[in-house]
């Protein structure tokens, strides 16, 4: 049932799978040792997907069509990618699936694709980059990836399985090393990023498996979470519905304390939901009127806020056609804006594919409305923050500078940007950027 769920999604052409498997698991009624596995499965499928394909190049006959790539790749994740299932489980429950989805004919054709899989396995790495597969001790017996000396871009989409596009975008930005460095984090997925939320870190490390006490530079606690935990159990615990912690990046959450919001004061915050930015800002004292584009993103929020005991400074207010409210004096507004989410994508895997000019310029265009509505709504001596997951120029720095030179009544105060490093111990696990500006007054 699992593998025939997992090729459920994977084949449907869905550019956001791993949302998907909530939902799916929900309407089969999982349990949540089932629930797990369709949640790696796809992850890793996601995470893995361009060395998955140039597995696909050497092993398949031609070019599989979606439904038949789909169930491959499931069984390549189990035999390459997932140690605990033995490779005679992984044959057989990928074959069982085949055969109830596409046939006895394709299921035999399965079977043989696995079974040379297994044979061209090489334990332990080779020092052929063109063979190895990064973050696994395992290699491939044939050439896989294309040459890094010829084609590093091209190396680094095949067994980085990140855009070539996005490689050479970092690589000019950071450097090369630092660049591959980012790809290979983003094949993992990320320890879980929790704020303390009025406890101290220790009682939060007494409930849970901590991976480390997270080094957060602001006046809130956090810790991370082991890269195992499950996010539908924490959720599920007893400190995330008392309120005692909340799922928040660091970089999300440094972008709500930039903003910086004071007792006595009101604040707009124009792309609110979940919340978790909203609920910061309500912490300092201010009002906040969060804003989204539906009534189910606001619910989100009101949840949010009354699970952390702010809903009392909290207002909702759906944005209609777009179109944010009227007024014009706040004391200062929050534009946490949709971003091509290159800052986290080890969380976010199914965004790397979606990485590209048409949606750069979709994004560029709805970027620029949301900071002039959010400028427009500042009162005289007012801030507006401007923050993404993004740690694309285009979307933070070279937008702020676009911006000032529009508005000579703003000028910035304070910026920064996070880059992501799940890997390091400490963090952080996200990425992203931020800036406060004043209106002057």
């Amino acid at each position: 049932m699992t593998r025939h769920l997992a090729w459920e999604i994977l084949r449907s052409g869905s550019d956001t799978p791993t949302r998907l498997v909530t939902p799916v698991a929900d309407r089969e009624g999982l349990d949540p040792r089932d629930r797990g596995l369709l949640r790696r499965i796809v992850g890793t499928d996601v995470r893995r997907r361009a060395t998955l394909n140039a597995m696909l190049r050497v092993l398949a006959r031609g070019k599989p069509n979606r439904d038949l790539a789909a169930i491959l790749r499931v069984g390549l994740v189990q035999l390459y990618f997932m140690d605990q299932i033995p490779d005679h489980a992984a044959v057989s429950e990928t074959m069982r699936a085949s055969t109830e989805l596409l046939g006895p004919a394709k299921a035999k054709y399965v079977n043989a694709v696995l079974r040379e899989a297994i044979r061209r396995r090489r334990t332990g790495h080779s020092g052929d980059p063109k063979r190895d597969l990064i973050g696994r001790g395992l290699h491939f017996a044939d050439d896989l990836f294309r040459d890094p000396e010829e084609h590093p871009y091209l190396w680094a989409e095949d067994a980085l399985s990140m855009p070539s596009a996005l490689v050479k975008r970092w690589d000019k930005r950071y450097g090369r090393e630092r660049a591959f460095a980012m790809c290979a984090d983003a094949l993992q997925e990320p320890p879980l990023s929790i704020r303390c939320v009025g406890v101290p870190r220790e009682t939060v490390a007494s409930e849970f498996v901590i991976h480390e006490v997270l080094t957060h530079r602001g006046k809130h606690e956090a810790v991370l979470l082991a890269a195992a935990a499950d996010t539908g159990a924490v959720v599920g615990s007893e400190a995330f519905r008392s309120g005692r912690i909340s799922v928040q990046g660091e970089a999300a959450l440094r972008a709500a304390e930039l903003a910086n919001a004071h007792a006595g004061e009101r604040w707009l915050d124009l792309c609110a939901a979940p919340g978790g930015k909203a609920a910061v800002l309500a912490a300092g004292g201010a009002s906040v009127l969060a804003c989204d584009i539906s009534e189910e993103k606001l619910e989100r929020v009101r949840q949010t806020a009354e699970r952390l005991g702010v809903l009392d400074r909290i207002e909702t207010r759906l944005l209609e056609d777009g179109a944010p409210p009227a007024d014009t004096d706040f004391d200062g507004v929050l534009v946490d804006a949709p971003c091509s989410n290159t800052g986290v994508l080890a969380a976010r895997p199914d965004a790397r594919w979606r990485f590209g000019p048409a949606q750069r310029r979709e994004l560029g265009v709805l970027q620029t409305q949301l900071i002039e509505a959010g400028a427009e709504r500042v009162r005289p001596g007012g801030a507006l923050t401007w923050s993404t997951c993004s740690i694309e120029p285009e979307e933070n720095g070279q937008l702020i500078r676009a911006f000032l030179q529009r508005h000579d009544d703003f000028e910035l105060e304070s910026d920064h940007e996070i880059l992501p490093e799940p890997g390091a111990p400490e963090g952080p696990v996200d990425g992203g950027f931020a800036a406060r500006l004043k209106r002057r007054g």
